[in-house]
C-alpha cells in the first residue's frame, strides 16, 4: 500500500488537478459515471429499502438482482454478474451490523459511496381492510422493534416475523391475505397495490439506516483526490497507548474521526480489528496520514474512499 500511496501523493504534487472536491455536488459525481443501465444487487425486493437506496443514488435506470440475505451479495459483485451492490451498515438506534462489516473486509469489497435513508414505516393491506380488520402483522424483526409503540397501542394484532418487510407485501397480494398488514415502505404500498393504513409508525422520527454502495476491489483512480471521506481497517499493535498515538496522527493532519467500530479477531481472543471513518478537506494531508500510520499498526487496510453523505431528515418520503 505504501508504494501506491507514494504514487498517488506523487500525482498530486504534479499540481494536475484543478477541481475542487467541496465544489463538486456528490449526486451529480455519481452521476457522471454512470453512462449504462447498471445491475445493482440488494438484499430483499422491489420495494425494499435498499431498493429505495439503489434508486436515490443510481436513478431509476437500474436492473436489480434480489438477495435473501447479505452473504449472497459479495459473490454477485466478485465475479462482475452485477455492477455494484447496497448495503445496510449500521442503523442510528440499533448500531452497526457487525457481520457486514466482515462480509466487506473479508471479500476485499470497496465501498464507493454511503447513503442515509430515514426507516419510514407504514402499515398497508389489500385495498378494502381498515386498521379494525387487521388480526396479525408480518414483517422483519428489526422493523417491528423499530414500531414497538404502535403494537403497544394495538394489543390484540399477533406480531409475525418474517425475513423481509417488501416481500411480506408482496405476499399479502398475490395469495389476497385479508386480516394480514405489513410494516414496509410506501414504494412497497405503491408496487403491489396496497392501501396505506397508517402513516409513519416507527417510534423514532429521525430513525436512519446507513448505506453502503460496494463495487470491487480497484487500485487508485486520478480522480481520487475528489473524495472526502474514507473507511479503513487497521489492527494496533496491542501495546500501551498504540490506538492514541494513531488517533493523534489523525487529529495532526486534520482528520475527522467521525465513526470508530471494534471488532473482534477471530482465533485471536481478545485482540479486535478497528474500523474508521474519517473525513477530511485535503486528500494530501489524509495521504499522508496513512503513511504515518503505517509502520505504527500490525496492518492497515483501505476499504473504500467516497465523497461524504450527510443525513437528511427532511426527506422523511420512504
Amino acid at each position: 500500500m505504501r508504494a501506491s500511496l507514494n504514487r498517488v501523493l506523487k500525482i498530486f504534487n504534479s499540481k494536475i488537478f484543478l477541481l475542487d472536491s467541496r465544489s463538486i455536488n456528490a449526486e451529480h459525481y455519481t452521476l457522471l459515471q454512470l453512462t449504462l443501465t447498471m445491475n445493482i444487487a440488494i438484499q430483499g425486493i422491489q420495494g425494499s429499502f435498499h431498493h429505495l437506496v439503489a434508486l436515490d443514488f443510481f436513478g431509476n435506470d437500474i436492473t436489480l438482482t434480489e438477495c435473501m440475505s447479505f452473504s449472497e451479495i459479495p459473490e454477485l459483485v466478485i465475479t462482475n454478474q452485477v455492477d455494484a451492490a447496497i448495503m445496510a451498515i449500521e442503523n442510528s438506534n440499533a448500531g452497526a451490523i457487525l457481520s457486514n462489516y466482515a462480509l466487506i473486509d473479508n471479500n476485499d469489497l470497496n465501498i464507493k459511496g454511503e447513503f442515509y435513508l430515514p426507516m419510514i414505516h407504514n402499515l398497508m393491506a389489500l385495498k378494502g381492510q381498515t386498521i379494525d380488520d387487521i388480526k396479525e402483522v408480518w414483517s422483519h424483526p428489526i422493523a417491528i422493534q423499530h414500531c414497538k409503540q404502535f403494537f403497544k397501542d394495538h394489543p390484540t394484532i399477533k406480531i409475525i416475523e418474517e425475513r423481509d418487510t417488501a416481500s411480506v407485501a408482496k405476499h399479502i397480494k398475490e395469495n389476497k391475505l385479508k386480516g394480514v398488514a405489513a410494516i414496509a415502505s410506501k414504494k412497497a404500498a405503491e408496487i403491489f397495490g396496497l392501501t396505506i393504513l397508517e402513516e409513519e409508525i416507527q417510534n423514532d422520527r429521525h430513525n436512519m439506516t446507513r448505506f453502503f454502495v460496494l463495487t470491487k476491489k480497484r487500485e487508485h483512480q486520478p480522480d481520487d483526490y475528489l473524495n472526502n471521506k474514507a473507511s479503513l481497517k487497521f489492527v494496533t499493535h496491542h501495546q500501551l497507548g498504540n490506538l492514541a498515538e494513531i488517533l493523534n496522527i489523525c487529529v495532526k493532519h486534520n482528520l475527522n474521526l467521525s465513526k470508530i467500530q471494534s471488532i473482534p479477531i477471530t482465533e485471536e481472543p481478545w485482540h479486535y480489528a478497528f474500523f474508521i471513518d474519517l473525513c477530511f478537506d485535503n486528500y494530501h494531508k489524509y495521504c499522508q496520514a496513512l503513511l504515518e500510520i503505517e509502520p505504527r499498526v500490525d496492518s492497515l487496510k483501505i476499504l473504500g474512499e467516497y465523497l461524504e453523505s450527510k443525513p437528511k431528515f427532511h426527506k422523511m418520503t420512504a
